[in-house]
């Protein structure tokens, strides 16, 4: 089918270039007649005016884009999936349509330059960033332009500005639910394999571990605090080089989030350590498959749906220009199941 423009809707409908426009842009001074006949030549003919061209005199694209900084594969996971569906579903719901784009390497400079391209060609509305260092320049310098960004797991903006808007966990009191439970049990030799420390939930749930441990005074043996990027093959390696070296065990490990929990019990099997009989393991995000591990994981759940519904919604009334408020931190519950054991 021919593709119509402006013009061309204009001359079947015996009517100027302009009257077209203010049907489409549904102004009120088109009488009501003239406006029917252009829509049913507009119906008639399957004709939509350019996005692009309606953006660059201002009108909203109906669109945002939804960036994931993720480096292994997203479809075999499935919280990043379930991040991503729940941004698109409440989207919808508003009318809005979704770009997705993964972010592999987000210090690549061409990276950085195409991220930006999306939003200064008027392509989109507002973009939300999932997966992201807590200090992103990109991010930075696109809300200080004035577009309008959300962010998932990153501290609130200082400036508190309407176009910069972070929705995050409450880390803190999460992580000490955690070692107030294991230390409930009897423990007192706990040790933590620590997520990507360039995001916040990986810094907070670290500081959030030390500063447990010492409310409890428990002493932290940094032999036990290990790195990790919140994957679960850096779980699995953390514990194996431990094992390796012939260090002690601690008789608790705490993951920064459940997939690496699921490492540390992979790593602790292939030495025939038996989790909860010998050590026992605690997880953070009650990952959709933490139920049906062996042994079912304890864990902190934290409601995903509900963060990514009220991020987009609020990205959305600010592209809209409705009153947002701010998302507070939202709150982690002890989900008990078979992974610890009392000592």
């Amino acid at each position: 089918m021919k593709k119509m423009n402006s013009a061309e809707i204009a001359k079947l409908a015996g009517v100027s270039r302009s009257t077209v426009s203010r049907v489409i842009n549904n102004y009120q001074n088109v009488p009501k007649a003239t406006k029917e006949k252009v829509l049913k030549v507009i119906e008639q003919h399957n004709y939509y005016p350019k996005v692009y061209a309606q953006a660059l005199v201002g009108k909203k694209t109906g669109t945002i884009v939804l960036f994931m900084a993720e480096t292994g594969n997203v479809s075999s996971d499935s919280i990043s999936n379930f991040l991503v569906t729940h941004v698109i579903e409440r989207a919808s719901d508003h009318g809005f349509y979704v770009l997705t784009s993964i972010i592999r390497d987000i210090d690549n400079l061409e990276t950085r330059q195409k991220i930006k391209e999306v939003f200064y060609q008027g392509r989109v509305d507002g973009g939300i960033f999932i997966g992201m260092k807590n200090d992103e320049p990109v991010i930075e310098e696109l809300a200080s332009e004035g577009f309008i960004i959300g962010v998932l797991d990153q501290e609130a903006a200082k400036s508190q500005d309407f176009n910069h808007i972070t929705c995050s966990y409450d880390n803190f009191k999460g992580t000490k639910i955690a070692i107030d439970y294991l230390v409930s049990l009897g423990h007192k030799q706990i040790g933590i394999v620590n997520g990507d420390m360039t995001r916040h939930a990986g810094m907070e749930r670290y500081v959030g571990f030390m500063e447990a441990m010492n409310q409890h005074q428990l002493e932290v043996n940094h032999r036990w605090v290990l790195e990790g990027d919140f994957s679960k093959n850096c779980g699995e390696l953390a514990i194996t080089k431990l094992i390796e070296k012939g260090e002690s065990l601690p008789t608790a490990w705490l993951a920064a989030n459940d997939s690496i929990a699921f490492g540390i019990i992979n790593g602790l099997e292939k030495f025939s350590y038996k989790v909860p009989e010998d050590i026992s393991v605690i997880g953070i995000d009650d990952h959709l498959l933490s139920q049906y591990c062996k042994p079912p994981l304890t864990t902190l759940r934290v409601d995903f749906k509900y963060a990514m519904e009220n991020l987009t919604s609020q990205v959305i009334n600010a592209i809209k220009g409705s009153p947002i408020d701010p998302i507070a931190d939202i709150d982690m519950e002890l989900i008990i199941r078979e992974s610890c054991k009392r000592i």
